[in-house]
């Protein structure tokens, strides 16, 4: 596929071999019409009940890469209390219609988009903080906007045309002015098709991993379920881990970098990884442990070096002949929340007691569920090089 010649007129870099001719150049209000459909805010939706599905732009940002096919993807309905009768039939998406969330707070964030597939017989209007855009005529094959609109090209000249200080936000207007490039039909299918499969891909990774992630819990459920039925010494919590205030290890500058080369800030909730730091002083380097977040009590094992953010977190070690991940494993099992505000750790969870296997079952039980997460880990990094696979045929295969 790569384009051997020197680039020459008004192609891209990556090429299939049977297509020679230059791309169109067109700017987008000449291709597309743009509108505002409706303003219904979360307040309005539902996810019960209705006769018309509603994209918000939080959908745009948060759920939905490429394409949005109304067959498959659920988003709420609007409440049926709401008159609708004022929303004329072209409001309504077509097959082929581009949606673009308007604003953000990101400016990586704005102007992105979803083209509309499978649209059949269901309803669906773009929501709050949307534009629509639809084809002036059948230039476009279908799925292919979907894949165009998220090249660099078009996303860099979105983010210039982009006006606001604390929310971004781009209108029909300026988004019109904004240029783009595109083959014949025939080649626009073969570039949706291969971009399809590649997310055909990601999509099958992504039920890779949380088959594995289900597989683990289960697994994990019933390895201890039999722990709990066997006749083991109660020890309390106390009596397995020792804890270390982080005070020492506080990252001073949170403006962090996206540099995974430096050292990792971490929290012990769902983001784990905030960011990187380049401070040489205050890093945890003395091997295994587990995180504790006192006031959520989300915890986290951690086997290389790092600082954190919060003071509220706990550093927790092994004690002689005691298996770390095995405790982490124990606490994972026993599911810990809280919703209160306050600190749990030495009041509550110390004190606990559970029932300790000697060393060789807790290392059999860590052995076994490590293996499982070596695998998962194995996944991750597919699913990552599949993404960089993805952006560069993106960066490529667009002008």
């Amino acid at each position: 596929m790569i384009n051997k010649k020197l680039k020459v007129g008004n192609v891209p870099n990556l090429r299939f071999p049977e297509f020679t001719e230059e791309w169109e150049t067109k700017k987008l209000g000449e291709v597309m019409h743009f509108k505002v459909t409706n303003s219904f805010s979360r307040e309005n939706l539902n996810y019960e009940v209705g006769t018309v599905k509603n994209i918000h732009y939080g959908d745009i940002h948060t759920k939905f890469q490429t394409l949005f096919d109304t067959t498959k993807e659920v988003v709420p309905f609007i409440n049926e209390e709401i008159n609708l009768d004022r929303i004329s039939d072209e409001n309504y998406c077509k097959e082929g219609d581009v949606i673009f969330a308007d604003a953000s707070e990101d400016l990586n964030d704005v102007g992105k988009s979803i083209e509309i597939i499978n649209v059949n017989s269901e309803k669906l209007l773009s929501g709050l903080h949307t534009l629509l855009g639809r084809p002036k005529s059948s230039i476009f094959h279908l799925g292919f906007n979907g894949y165009l609109f998220k090249s660099n090209s078009v996303r860099t000249q979105i983010q210039k045309e982009s006006q606001g200080s604390k929310v971004l936000s781009i209108n029909t207007g300026r988004i019109s002015k904004i240029e783009l490039s595109f083959p014949s039909v025939n080649e626009q299918e073969r570039i949706t098709i291969l971009l399809s499969l590649m997310d055909e891909r990601i999509q099958t990774q992504n039920k890779i991993i949380e088959e594995l992630k289900l597989l683990k819990i289960t697994l994990r459920n019933q390895l201890y379920e039999q722990i709990l039925n066997q006749e083991n010494e109660y020890v309390q919590v106390k009596d397995t881990l020792n804890y270390e205030q982080p005070t020492k290890y506080l990252v001073t500058n949170t403006d962090y970098s996206s540099d995974i080369s430096l050292i990792p800030v971490l929290t012990a909730n769902k983001a784990f990884v905030l960011g990187y730091t380049d401070e040489e002083f205050g890093i945890y380097d003395k091997g295994q442990c587990i995180i504790f977040d006192d006031f959520t009590m989300d915890i986290k094992f951690v086997n290389f070096i790092f600082k954190v953010k919060s003071s509220a977190i706990k550093i927790l070690t092994a004690k002689p002949n005691v298996n770390l991940k095995f405790i982490f494993e124990y606490l994972s099992f026993l599911n810990l929340s809280s919703n209160e505000h306050k600190r749990h750790y030495i009041s509550e969870i110390e004190p606990m007691e559970m029932q300790l296997p000697n060393y060789v079952q807790q290392t059999y039980v860590a052995d076994f569920l490590s293996s499982i997460d070596d695998k998962i880990k194995t996944e991750f990094e597919i699913h990552t090089l599949l993404l960089k696979q993805k952006q560069y045929l993106l960066a490529n295969l667009f002008i």
